[in-house]
């Protein structure tokens, strides 16, 4: 009982709490579901869809859990779905989010910054890592936290480093007007909670990226925040930005959950702003551990400039979209050999936590290795209908 209830936000007492649970049945399907700490509600009658249901604002807050079915306790659920193996007769939870664009931004955190530089002048070399990293802070200097991104600041910098032939694209989105934002992952293709998360097998240097993720709706409000792995292929993404796509899109490379929590009188925006996000990866083959956290107070750019250069009137979601809103986690640590820094085995067991968002674990594996990603929106539309939902 008591390790389950840490998958939910300490306060849970008062949390809004929805998210998504495959329920079995004659016709087995996805439903949105409300979370307590003892029970979980169906919540498909209202809404057949997270989107739809996150659009609807209004009537989220006014829902009377008497009139919605009991789909069963909370740690019934919470147990299955921390399984690889699932009993298929017992509902499980799925990443919160469906049908909604699954967007993140790069390059949030000076930190971080600072590493994707390191990438891009090591060719996604590890070995190189620390030499570049201690020539680049050399150069361009430790503390570049009091820098506003697109201020008259940030372009005098950009000029000395353009004169000094350290000018890079990781800079120009970190410090220059317009923030990195990218597609993660299609909608519907996010994993949630106890689902295996994938690594790219070519890769053989990346990390999680612990991070807050906004739920924002069609209207460009933000009602809501979960947790998410931003998963990151180093190499990759080091040898060239243009393989973006590589290094970030690939099957259950992105992990979202446990839960979306709404705001409300009691979780607002500035719970997220100063909100810290906890990781831990650890390896019960060979005692690996490793610990770090980040902190959404040394941000670069506000939450909401995120939320506005990702919709406005030059692009829309109708659907809403959840945003991946970067990291300050970027390690350094050495795994096994000295200066090749950090990187996952298979089986590494990944634990992202907030105070008020509760916990996300996943065991990461090959992306081959992972549920190839078949339900797609045709499949769901299809399943709904069967189900008289639509």
């Amino acid at each position: 009982m008591n390790d389950l209830l840490q998958y939910l936000p300490q306060d849970h007492h008062q949390a809004s709490l929805i998210g998504r649970a495959w329920l079995p049945g004659t016709i087995p399907g996805p439903s949105p579901v409300w979370i307590s700490e003892s029970h979980v509600y169906d919540l498909s009658s209202i809404a057949p869809t997270c989107s739809e249901l996150l659009n609807q604002e209004s009537n989220i807050h006014s829902l009377d859990r008497d009139q919605l079915k009991n789909i069963g306790s909370y740690e019934v659920i919470m147990a299955n779905s921390l399984q690889i193996q699932r009993d298929q007769d017992i509902p499980f939870f799925l990443s919160p989010f469906d049908i909604q664009a699954i967007k993140a931004c790069g390059v949030t955190f000076m930190v971080s910054m600072l590493e994707r530089v390191i990438e891009e002048r090591a060719g996604g070399n590890a070995g190189k890592a620390n030499a570049v990293r201690d020539k680049v802070l050399q150069r361009i200097g430790k503390d570049l936290t009091s820098i506003v991104p697109g201020s008259a600041e940030a372009e005098e910098l950009k000029a000395v480093l353009q004169a000094e032939g350290m000018w890079s694209q990781y800079l120009e989105v970190g410090i220059g007007p317009y923030a990195e934002v990218f597609t993660k992952a299609q909608p519907m293709a996010s994993v949630g909670i106890g689902d295996l998360i994938g690594i790219h097998p070519i890769s053989s240097w990346n990390n999680p990226e612990p991070e807050m993720v906004l739920a924002v709706n069609a209207k460009g409000k933000v009602v809501g925040a979960s947790l998410g792995n931003d998963v990151n292929l180093r190499d990759v993404e080091g040898r060239s930005a243009l393989l973006l796509g590589k290094a970030k899109d690939n099957n259950a490379s992105c992990a979202i959950g446990p839960f979306i929590r709404l705001l409300d009188e009691n979780f607002t925006l500035d719970d997220i702003r100063t909100a810290s996000v906890g990781l831990k990866v650890e390896n019960p083959q060979d005692g690996f551990l490793l610990e770090d956290s980040s902190d959404m107070r040394k941000i670069s750019r506000d939450i909401l400039d995120l939320v506005s250069q990702t919709i406005s009137e030059h692009h829309q979601y109708p659907d809403g979209f959840a945003l991946l809103t970067g990291t300050l986690f970027a390690p350094t640590q050495d795994r096994e050999a000295d200066g090749q820094g950090f990187t996952h085995k298979m089986g590494d067991i990944v634990s992202i936590w907030s105070e008020k968002l509760g916990m996300l674990q996943n065991t990461v594996c090959h992306t081959n290795e992972a549920a190839p990603w078949e339900f797609g929106i045709s499949a769901l539309m299809r399943n709904l209908a069967q189900r008289g939902l639509l």
